[in-house]
């Protein structure tokens, strides 16, 4: 059995986080710097690796698609809001944009003069963010593959980036200058730069668009962004570079990859670690998709490792536990125990009757009920009589006959009558009759279908007597006549024993 290990707490979080199945793994042709899921349904995901998109089903271990339109290494493909349209980098510097439904790119944006790492669409879908090794943060027009505006206030390479759902003016970049700056595509220069401390190498935006999380080095940054960019926690939990984030469907956790093989997942209430996943080698991309129902990850060795969430119905399946074969109850039976064993017999469980359990909670009444229900009445009339006859020894027959309806009356006369002749239970019954009679004389007329029973019962008393009386007179017959029979008998063996003697006695005489 799997022992929790010590100092090891066994949360909600830890059930739920634990609820996935053995991970799916694929390899790929290079390292995978960028999965995306489609928000829309079937909720496909696009993994970026070496000079390729490969766009793969929730439960297909083959691509069901691939965009290999790249001279060199392809970056970031990311999906629009509507799933419809797929944006990717390049190493040469140019962007591509894809449809769906197509292979051949719609769209070339040529701008940048070295590798565009980042790029992602503005929340009106009309407009693409970028960022590159240039130094420089580009806004793209997708109706005219035009260049909108380019920023060049970084100082490093440009390797991260977001859009806020809230605003579609608003988009952030990380950098290897160790900044991250806030951008409104209405302003001509950046409006908000955080100081991070190491080379960024992730953000993301909270839906609120109220806070942002920045990735770089070991460490997790979380920062006010209507505070002017204030602090808010710095998490240190990796023991190596930070390589990506992402948060589950309802914003609560949030997740961080890292080059020390591990994925942490934090509350966003507290900021504490609450789960951990650990795996083969080092991370570079991670996502999880909108129902928070797969988790996929991306190695540096070019393995994708897919974790799938265990349906509900097997859980509720897997409570009810897998009973014993057939043989292991009937293991043994043939079993003879030799001369030396010590045989110890297995106590057999008493399973109570209805009315042994009303017994032996004093309820005579209801005790009295139960064994008056037609398959014990008819089918083992002597279980009545013996209940009739225990409470009659407890002293409480007359309070269990008391305080009956027509019916129930009527009930108890019927089966009087009808047994009351049987000379196992006369002794009893003729006690329950003597009873009955007294307790509901007062009421007697009352009820026409009580008083026909009450003359049943008379009747039936009647012709037992009569009965009773024949019987007497030929057992009187029958005794008389045994009597003359036995006078006989005796006499002949008399005989028979006088004649032997004087046999005997002779015999004697003789020798």
């Amino acid at each position: 059995p799997a022992h929790p290990r010590l100092g090891e707490k066994v949360t909600q979080d830890t059930l739920y986080w634990r609820g996935y199945k053995t991970p799916v793994q694929i390899k790929e042709f290079g390292a995978i710097n960028k999965i995306d899921f489609s928000p829309v349904s079937p909720y496909n995901y696009a993994v970026t690796a070496s000079s390729r998109i490969h766009i793969y089903g929730r439960y297909s271990q083959e691509p069901i698609k691939t965009f290999s339109r790249f001279k060199d290494a392809a970056y970031c493909a990311t999906y629009r809001d509507d799933g419809k349209l797929l944006v990717a980098g390049s190493e040469e510097g140019s962007i591509r944009l894809f449809d769906i439904s197509g292979r051949a790119p719609l769209r070339q944006f040529d701008g940048h003069t070295k590798a565009v790492h980042i790029v992602g669409f503005l929340s009106d879908k009309y407009r693409i963010f970028s960022g590159g090794d240039d130094y420089s943060s580009n806004l793209w027009d997708i109706p005219s593959a035009a260049e909108i505006v380019s920023y060049n206030e970084h100082l490093d390479y440009v390797r991260c980036g977001c859009a806020s759902k809230l605003n579609a003016d608003v988009f952030v970049t990380g950098s290897y200058d160790h900044t991250v700056k806030v951008f409104d595509a209405r302003v001509k220069k950046s409006v908000m730069t955080i100081e991070h401390g190491q080379p960024v190498e992730s953000v993301l935006l909270f839906p609120s668009g109220g806070l942002l999380v920045s990735a770089g080095g070991r460490y997790v940054k979380v920062w006010d962004v209507l505070k002017g960019g204030q602090l808010l926690v710095s998490l240190k939990n990796h023991h190596k570079t930070v390589t990506c984030l992402c948060l589950n469907s309802s914003g609560q956790r949030l997740l961080s990859g890292s080059l020390d093989r591990h994925v942490k997942i934090y509350s966003t209430t507290s900021y504490k670690v609450v789960h951990s996943f650990n795996y083969a080698t080092s991370i570079l991309s991670l996502a999880l998709s909108p129902e928070d129902e797969t988790i996929v990850v991306g190695m540096t060795n070019g393995v994708l490792n897919v974790k799938h969430r265990k349906p509900e119905e097997s859980k509720a399946k897997s409570q009810n536990k897998r009973r014993p074969a057939y043989r292991t109850y009937v293991k043994g039976r043939n079993y003879m125990p030799k001369q030396e064993d010590f045989y110890v017999s297995k106590p057999g469980k008493c399973v109570l009757r209805k009315y042994d359990k009303l017994l032996k909670s004093f309820q005579s009444s209801k005790a009295l009920d139960a064994v008056l229900e037609p398959q014990i009445r008819l089918c083992t009339p002597e279980v009545t009589v013996a209940v009739m006859q225990e409470l009659n020894r407890r002293g409480t027959l007359r309070s269990a006959l008391a305080g009956r309806d027509e019916k129930q009356i009527s009930l108890l006369l019927t089966f009087v009558t009808r047994r009351v002749i049987e000379p196992r239970f006369t002794p009893i019954l003729v006690t329950v009759a003597d009873m009955i009679a007294d307790i509901y004389q007062p009421v007697v007329g009352q009820s026409a279908l009580v008083d026909k029973q009450f003359l049943r019962l008379q009747e039936a008393i009647g012709k037992e007597i009569d009965y009773q009386e024949e019987l007497l007179e030929v057992l009187g017959m029958m005794d008389a006549l045994f009597a003359t029979l036995t006078k006989k008998k005796a006499s002949s063996l008399e005989e028979n024993k006088s004649n032997g003697l004087t046999k005997t006695l002779e015999q004697d005489t003789s020798h």
